[in-house]
Formats: C-alpha cells, structure tokens, sequence
C-alpha cells in the first residue's frame, strides 16, 4: 500500500488485521473485534485515560505517570498497586519488554518461562503480547487508576489490538518517535504506514463510543533536543493519527533543564498541535500535553537525584503541562525498586501541589523563547507540507531524506544526524550547526549569536568540546557543561 496520509479503507485495514493476528497465537483472543468493543464500554469513566486528563485539564491540575513493568502478570500487578497507593500515582504505566517491542514474541515466551521459574525478573519489561487479552485484563483490572501501554516498538500492531482488547485505555507511540531514537535500518516509511494500522484501529474503538488516549513520544533521543524537533515530530505524528480517526491526543516534550525555555515549549507545543489539526480539518481531536521529566544522564548520589526530579516537576507545574513522567532517584544505577519509584513519585507529588497556583510572569525572555520555538517550528511543519505537495505523510519522509527533520544522537540510518545542538550562555539549548533545517536567515543570525555569546562567557572557542560537557553536565550537578 503506498504510503499516502488518507483514512485507511475497511477491505485495507482487515486485509492487514489478518496478517498481524497471525503474527503470534494470542492474536486469535481478538479476532472478534465486537468483543473488545464491549468490554472496553464497560471500563468505567474514572479509570479511563480521556476523562482522567480532561478533567485535570480543565481544572489545570498536572497529574503523575511513573514507568514500570515487570515481566510476571502478578508481581506486575503488585507493582502498580504500590505505585497507585505509595507512590499516589494519578495514571499507571505499563511498560513493555524489549524483545516484544522488536516483535521477538518467541524470546519473551522463554524469558516470561525464566522469570516464573527463577522467581526474578529476566526481562526488563511486561511482554503483553505473550500474556495475551487475558493476561492484560488481569492487570488493568487489578488498579483503580488508568493504565497506559508504553513501550518504543517500530511496528506495535498486534500489541495494540491485544492491549486495547485488554482493557488499556492509552497508547503510546508513533510511526517517527518508536523509530527514529530506537530503531537503525527500518524505514520511515514503513513506521508510518503500520502505525496508521494502530491509529485506525484506534479510529474503529472511537466510532464505536469508545476514547482511546494517543501519545506521540515527545523526548525523541532525550539528548538536547531542541524544541522544534520534537514539537514538528509530535505535530505530525497528531495530523497523522487525526487522519485515521483518533480523538484524544497528548503531545509530550522532553525538559531541557532552562526554565524559561522549558515552559515555552509546554506552552507552544499544545497551541501549535491546535493550530495545525484545526488549519487541516481535525478541530474536534481533544489536544492535552505530557513533560517528561530530564531524560539524560543522572547523578548517582540520590539526594543530588531529587533534585533533578524536583526541578523537573517545577518546570511542569509552572508550565501547567497536563501529565509528567516522572523519574526516579535510581537512574543512574539502574532498574528501580518499587519503593524508590514511589518516591520519584511523592516527590514530584509535594512540588507540584506546591506550585499548582503559581505561574511564570510574563517576560520579553519568555515571549522570545515562545516567538523562535513557534517560528522553527512552523518553518519546519510547512516545509513538510511543500516537500509532500499537501501530503504531510509523504512530506514527513522526504524531510527526513533532505534533513528538513533531523533528530540529534538518533541510530537511525534514514536520519541525516548533521544538526548539532548545544547550550547558550543562560543554559538553553540552541543549534551550533542548523544543517539543512529550513530556517530563516534570522533565526540561524539568533543560534549563532546566541552560542557565541556563552563561547565569550567562558573564554574559549565553539567547538564539538561544549556539547560533550553538556551531555554530561547534568550528572555532575550543574546544567551548563562549563569548563573547569
């Protein structure tokens, strides 16, 4: 099927569900569509994801998401329920292994067999796919809260027609952000193309009088991603879904760590995504918003960790983002314990009840951080849209090809990896190489300035150098990687 953004027909989309129910047995759990429709109607409306972030919405109130998942259905669900009661998560996550993100479902068959054999966890996430709509029932039956699927798989068809049978009521993902950070030789084409299969099915459950949430994944690489990119990423990722039938949509950003620049981005990011779904016929998609808390590197020491999570849930709250995804005081040594994510969780809690009232005055550093995100990312978007002559499907994947798009630090081949972001003197993340992204004249006159300005600061050149110390910056306890 030639990849074009247009709704994919019925005869289309059952054509391909055969093939993907096919992939591994418990596809034959949801061959009868009607079945899944049923149950999930009869999810009530408090432990839906739409109605959870619809009425924080409306009532400005940032919620908190953790990630985890654990292989085994009933240390899974011990986990949620720790994370629901101790750690007062508002919305539930459940994470995916990697070998069902890679469609591996033979591999995560025999670690799942390890894991109840060893009584320990031998993946490193839930292989929903292997646990079948059962398993997945079992789990999202078990929480009072929503549950999402999060995982960072290039083709999650038939884990989504198993998790949405199973009762998750969000998906996560999309067609360039669960390809290009995480995948080396699969196409953007190809990505595209299976998850309008994930967003028509999602299409189908919101005929039927059922909302199913959609997230694009916002962080991309989580390394110095400047906001345009993610935010052109996200919006397209949105037209895209908008297209197939999707409703409820929540775009997501990656913190940067400049406050400032952080709340901007919020800010756009939702008033853009608007903008665009409204200028091409999508006006009725709900848009809330996600900020991922910092997504690089973390201090081991887990007081100096804390304080990461707490800048981070300030720069939510401040920003009045919808949802954060909270991190943990265990990143830097490795996978969490429940009661160190709970406390990721109580933490970011305390902040943002905190500063639930508060908001960031009004400033000329501000509104100038919102007028450039604003104006690279509509430079980028519209591109897109001359490149795919009105075809943002097509237009996505020759922008890549042309480095219209181009995300830093990503392995895959089909990115051109030629920007290079580092930041300026007040700690920001601007470009010291724009490549070929279509930027005007003045906003490349502003990256350049604006990396110059921090190069006199500390008395040295612009070089490759600043954006190594940056990298690492943050877990040595400062933002801006300053030479010592």
């Amino acid at each position: 099927m030639e990849l074009k953004n247009r709704k994919m027909t019925h005869d289309e989309f059952f054509a391909m569900r055969q093939e993907v129910l096919n992939q591994w047995p418990t596809g034959r759990d949801v061959e009868n569509l009607d079945e899944a429709f049923a149950y999930q109607k009869a999810i009530p409306a408090e432990k839906r994801f739409d109605h959870k972030l619809r009425e924080a919405d409306r009532a400005r109130r940032t919620l908190v998401q953790p990630r985890a998942g654990v292989p085994v259905i009933e240390k899974h669900i011990e986990l949620l329920q720790h994370l629901e009661t101790e750690g007062e998560a508002d919305l539930l996550p459940t994470t995916i292994d990697s070998y069902t993100r890679l469609n591996r479902y033979k591999e995560a068959a025999v670690g799942l067999e390890e894991s109840i054999r060893q009584y320990k966890a031998m993946l490193n996430g839930f292989p929903a796919v292997n646990h079948g709509v059962a398993g997945c029932r079992q789990v999202t039956e078990a929480v009072k809260s929503p549950v999402q699927v999060r995982h960072g798989t290039p083709d999650a068809r038939l884990l989504a027609e198993i998790t949405l049978a199973g009762g998750f009521t969000s998906y996560e993902g999309g067609g360039v952000s669960y390809n290009i950070p995480y995948a080396k030789a699969i196409s953007i084409e190809t990505t595209l193309r299976d998850w309008q299969y994930v967003d028509r099915l999602t299409g189908l459950y919101e005929e039927n009088g059922i909302s199913i949430n959609r997230e694009p994944f916002g962080p991309l690489t989580g390394t110095l991603v400047p906001p345009c990119i993610s935010h052109a990423v996200a919006i397209i990722e949105a037209l895209v879904a908008a297209e197939q039938g999707v409703k409820n949509i929540t775009v997501g950003y990656g913190q940067l760590g400049n406050l400032q620049q952080d709340v901007a981005a919020i800010q756009t990011l939702r008033t853009l995504t608007e903008e665009y779904l409204t200028r091409y016929g999508y006006g009725d998609v709900e848009v809330t918003t996600v900020f991922h808390q910092w997504m690089g590197g973390f201090p081991a020491d887990e007081a100096k960790a804390f304080g990461v999570i707490s800048w981070g849930s300030a720069a939510a709250a401040i920003g009045h983002a919808t949802k954060v995804i909270v991190k943990t005081p265990h990143e830097a040594v490795g996978v969490p314990t429940m009661q160190a994510n709970a406390a990721g969780l109580r933490c970011t809690k305390q902040v943002i009840s905190m500063l639930c009232d508060q908001s960031l005055p009004e400033s000329d550093t501000l509104r100038q951080e919102r007028e450039i995100i604003t104006a690279e990312t509509r430079q980028i978007l519209d591109k897109c849209f001359e490149l795919g002559e009105g075809d943002i499907a097509v237009g996505c994947v020759r922008a890549f090809q042309a480095g219209v798009i181009d995300v830093p630090f990503a392995p895959s081949r089909f990115n051109a990896g030629k920007i290079l972001p580092a930041r300026d003197n007040n700690g920001a993340v601007r470009l010291m190489e724009t490549a070929a992204l279509p930027f005007s004249d003045s906003v490349k006159a502003f990256h350049k300035e604006k990396i110059a300005e921090r190069a006199r600061a500390e008395g040295r050149s612009v070089s490759f150098q600043m954006v190594v110390d940056d990298i690492y910056a943050i877990s040595k306890g400062r933002l801006v990687g300053r030479p010592r």
